[in-house]
């Protein structure tokens, strides 16, 4: 039995990826990607529990600008559930614009999300850990900086005995089946296969 119960309300926080085109003016839409998947699928499977799902990534946020939007977007709504998804941008600013972000600055806006979240809503969270694959080329480099960002999230799930979504092996997995760019094409944003597997991943950790 799924661990969401009746009448829960489930929000996706993160960038570009779960942003994914969702129309900012409708506050209901929930985009094209991997959330629109996940609560789809979870609502034709569990119709009974009236669970409302609600999406507010943000297409180029890093963990520090979900601190600034914390409040209005995630405190204020009164989720009971709280799924994060948030790590490449903190990546990818160090390598198209010079402007990294350290680990220890990563884990500590990580760190505050979650406990202003629990604090403010006793919500349970569900942490999704960011990947990359190698395409184009320079992907490779980016792991020096990622991979201790992505045992930073694993570290925090443990802490906080948190739900947990393993992408990045997930995706490594994936792409020994069909080559890294039929799963995301740039390495970083999912093609609509790669959404889907994020989606039943995400499923699979609230036992739906």
């Amino acid at each position: 039995m799924t661990k969401i119960e009746d009448g829960a309300v489930v929000l996706f926080q993160g960038d570009s990826i779960t942003d994914c085109g969702r129309n900012r003016e409708a506050g209901s839409d929930l985009g094209r990607g991997y959330a629109l998947i996940a609560s789809a699928l979870f609502a034709s499977k569990y119709p009974e529990k009236q669970v409302q799902f609600i999406n507010r990534g943000i297409s180029g946020n890093r963990v520090k600008d979900l601190q600034q939007r914390w409040q209005e977007d995630c405190l204020d709504l009164k989720p009971t559930w709280v799924s994060i998804y948030i790590g490449i941008n903190d990546t990818w600013r160090r390598y198209d614009r010079n402007d990294p972000t350290s680990v220890e600055a990563f884990a500590e806006g990580y760190r505050d999300l979650i406990v202003r979240t629990k604090e403010t809503l006793d919500a349970k969270l569900i942490l999704v850990e960011p990947f990359v694959l190698p395409v184009p080329e320079d992907r490779k480099r980016w792991r020096e900086d990622l991979d201790p960002k992505i045992n930073a999230v694993r570290e925090l799930a443990r802490e906080f005995e948190t739900l947990y979504v393993p992408l990045d092996g997930l995706f490594a997995a994936a792409s020994t089946k069909a080559p890294s760019a039929y799963w995301a094409p740039d390495g970083v944003h999912p093609s609509p296969a790669g959404h889907a597997l994020i989606a039943n991943a995400w499923l699979e950790a609230v036992q739906a």
